[in-house]
């Protein structure tokens, strides 16, 4: 049976008019002639029976792939919208209030979001189709309140009322809290403490804030100095009726066990609030120093914290308590940085969405704009039209790397000439992204050079292996004309991948060995993961680059193949750490497995083919709703067909030599079937997560860009990157005629 994720009882909402793509974004000027090459080759003649799948497959295929080169900035990289929930437009406006610089304008287009997404029963839930979230419920409510909302009018009724059947605000999580507490509307004494004093903790000391995952970190610092100093700006409203009791907003709760985790540090958090009392001055004012010194240090060139909104709102909050004028430099730009993460959907059909440096370029944009695009959909999931005013949504980060390496690999895979003018304008912009200084990763790693990619256009400090891997492979299907350039690049990534490696024999994200359990114990941390542990899906993707790279029998891509296939759950599938969530996980590992030398034969891509066949939906689909990351695994391989989760199982089953199956044959055929007139996919569904369950992500691009290497990947077998140099020989690749990728019938490695 197939399931859907709209089992929370939400609406199905109507969508913003679809947007008209211009400026950064995508202008289609000079690139009709470019996607017509393969339209041209790839329209089919005479096919008939059982040649009529591949024809249509092509014929979509070549549809999609104009799509995407449309939609290339001139500067080369893509970057579509990056949707999360409304707690980053509602601590948006929380902020801007704080600071004292929230205008009307701005909270009127960011209600308008807000109020779009409410469900039917008055609360807001955290991804299409979810349940109510009681935080994201609260703070999208006092959102609301500071856009002049009355507590009885209908809707807000039902979201308060279904607060306090949840328990209130006593009942949300930690961060909601401290936002309430900047005005008063709850008590800093009743918040966990958070001592800046722990700047001091060496690395190799519990708790020190390299024992953080970097988003964590980059959080936690800033608020050790909010926490030290307690502000409370007057509150514009009472929030009374959050609460059970407003007399007893915090009803009493006994501790925990002592001999439990959550029992002792229960009792160091009350220790933690006795020292606040007798803290050393001396001691407190030089950790406030340092913090601001650490903060300041991390702030990329184009104002931002990491290239991600959370750190960014609380750095700006700590720096202003610590007496930094809006006006400094650091703010400014600052301030700058978090403008840029606004995407603003217009009155008409000539509006476009804004997020970056480009320029006023639609109705609502302000100056200096990036305009992404929609992905070929049609902005968020709104059931407003965007004509009672501008609409305003916040990105939580944006994602132009990470979505330039898919689309170079989509575009090289569905038969894209390899010298192909958008290629080589990609391959060029991403060359110009590569990190060469350290950064945070080298606490754990200070002999290592340099040499990853970081997610974002500025994240100096927070480069990942995930889009190291990525970015690697996507230059190895470009054949540019400085190949040694490539090389170049190339080698240093693999050098720097090679030396993020866990002892385990697999790769976190963005540091090496970030497990300690501790930090995921403090009464602090109560909301998504604070720590980043190897995943099988980063670590396919290095495994995959590092095969491709002629590492396969190195010892330590060795290590790592076993440890995905000690991974492998019983029924077959891998759990997916960054993507939703069996499928995203199955999706990268098969692929990786046979570029390391399984044969499609083993027991393991066996296994993995028949769990991909049991969960394939009725309509030839595959989905998997977020709530497989829950306990219980009823949702695992479960939910509506998303043209993403289709794609990575079709990715999946191709590597493992299943060309001609009949589950491929009904995926294919439900991804032709379901494309748009433009080229493009819907799909509202969340497929992409920040943490599992807590933080979810529809990437607007990934309907796309999958559904392209899927299909390419059926019709010509994948486009294995161009050979590199010998691992140690130091030479560089031809990057002449005879690096061309091979076209297989998609088994490999089938001996």
């Amino acid at each position: 049976m197939t399931a859907t994720t709209n089992g929370g009882g939400s609406a199905e909402p109507r969508t913003l008019p679809r947007t008209k793509q211009t400026g950064r974004g995508g202008s289609d000027s000079g690139r009709s002639a470019e996607a017509s090459v393969l339209t041209a080759d790839a329209a089919p003649a005479g096919e008939d029976g059982g040649r009529d799948a591949a024809a249509r497959a092509r014929r979509a295929t070549a549809r999609a792939v104009d799509h995407l080169l449309s939609r290339q900035s001139p500067e080369g990289w893509w970057k579509a919208d990056l949707e999360t929930n409304v707690t980053m437009d509602a601590e948006d406006l929380l902020l801007r209030e704080f600071l004292g610089i929230r205008d009307e304008r701005t909270t009127r287009a960011a209600a308008r979001f807000v109020r779009s997404q409410q469900r039917p029963d008055g609360t807001w839930a955290t991804f299409h189709g979810g349940p109510g979230d009681l935080s994201t419920t609260v703070e999208a409510y006092v959102a609301l309140r500071l856009d002049g909302d009355p507590p009885d009018a209908p809707h807000m009724a039902r979201a308060a009322a279904w607060v306090r059947e949840q328990g209130g605000v006593a009942e949300s999580r930690v961060f909601t809290r401290i936002w309430l507490a900047l005005f008063g509307w709850w008590r800093w004494e009743h918040l966990p403490e958070l001592p800046p004093e722990i700047v001091y903790f060496p690395s190799w000391f519990p708790l020190n804030i390299y024992d953080f995952g970097c988003w964590a970190r980059q959080t936690i610092v800033p608020l050790t100095v909010v926490s030290a100093k307690r502000p409370v700006r007057p509150a514009p409203f009472a929030l009374d009726e959050l609460h059970v009791d407003p007399a007893c907003p915090l009803p009493p709760k006994s501790f925990a066990s002592p001999a439990s985790w959550d029992g002792l540090f229960q009792r160091l958090d009350r220790a933690l609030h006795a020292y606040r009392k007798v803290a050393f001055r001396p001691l407190r004012r030089a950790a406030l120093k340092d913090a601001a010194r650490w903060i300041i240090e991390r702030q990329e060139n184009d104002g931002c914290w990491g290239g991600i909104q959370p750190p960014a709102v609380y750095s700006l909050i700590a720096l202003r308590l610590l007496g930094y004028d809006l006006d400094h430099p650091v703010m400014r730009a600052g301030l700058a940085a978090l403008d840029r993460y606004a995407v603003w959907y217009g009155d008409g059909e000539d509006s476009v969405g804004s997020s970056g440096d480009g320029g006023g370029n639609g109705d609502g944009a302000p100056e200096g704009a990036r305009s992404g695009y929609r992905g070929g959909a049609e902005g968020p999931s709104l059931p407003v039209t965007g004509r009672d005013g501008p609409v305003r949504m916040i990105e939580a980060c944006q994602s132009p790397v990470w979505d330039t390496c898919l689309t170079t690999i989509a575009l090289a895979d569905a038969g894209l000439p390899r010298d192909h003018a958008a290629l080589v304008r990609a391959a060029d912009w991403m060359l110009g992204e590569q990190v060469l200084r350290p950064g945070d990763w080298s606490v754990r790693r200070p002999q290592l050079p340099p040499g990853g990619w970081a997610f974002e256009f500025d994240n100096d400090n927070y480069p990942d292996t995930d889009d190291t891997a990525e970015v690697a492979l996507a230059l190895r299907r470009v054949r540019h004309p400085d190949a040694g350039r490539v090389d170049t690049a190339v080698r240093r990534a693999v050098r720097w991948g090679l030396g993020m490696q866990s002892r385990s024999g697999a790769w976190g994200a963005f540091d090496v060995d970030n497990t300690s359990v501790l930090p995921g114990k403090l009464p602090f941390c109560d909301f998504g993961e604070v720590i980043d542990p190897p995943s099988a899906d980063v670590t396919a993707h290095m495994v995959e680059m590092l095969c491709y790279e002629g590492r396969r029998d190195d010892p330590r891509v060795r290590k790592a193949v076993a440890w995905l296939l000690a991974e492998q759950e019983a029924d077959g599938g891998w759990f997916g750490r960054w993507g939703v969530n069996y499928l995203y996980g199955t999706g990268s590992v098969v692929p990786a497995l046979t570029a390391a030398g399984l044969p499609p034969g083993h027991p393991a891509i066996r296994r993995a083919v028949r769990w991909l066949e049991r969960v394939q939906n009725d309509d030839g689909g595959w989905g998997e709703d977020l709530r497989s990351y829950l306990p219980g695994g009823e949702w695992i391989g479960r939910g509506t067909s998303t043209a993403s989760q289709t794609a990575w199982a079709l990715m999946a089953l191709l590597a493992a030599g299943e060309r001609e199956s009949a589950a491929v044959a009904r995926g294919v055929g439900w991804l032709v079937e379901t494309q748009r007139a433009d080229g493009s996919w819907d799909e509202p569904q969340f497929t992409g997560t920040g943490f599992p369950w807590d933080f979810s992500i529809n990437y607007h691009l990934y309907r796309v860009v999958f559904p392209v290497t899927a299909l390419g990947r059926y019709l010509y077998g994948e486009g294995a990157p161009a050979a590199p140099a010998a691992p140690d020989s130091g030479a560089h690749g031809s990057g002449g005629e005879d690096a061309a990728p091979r076209r297989t019938s998609g088994v490999r490695d089938a001996g």
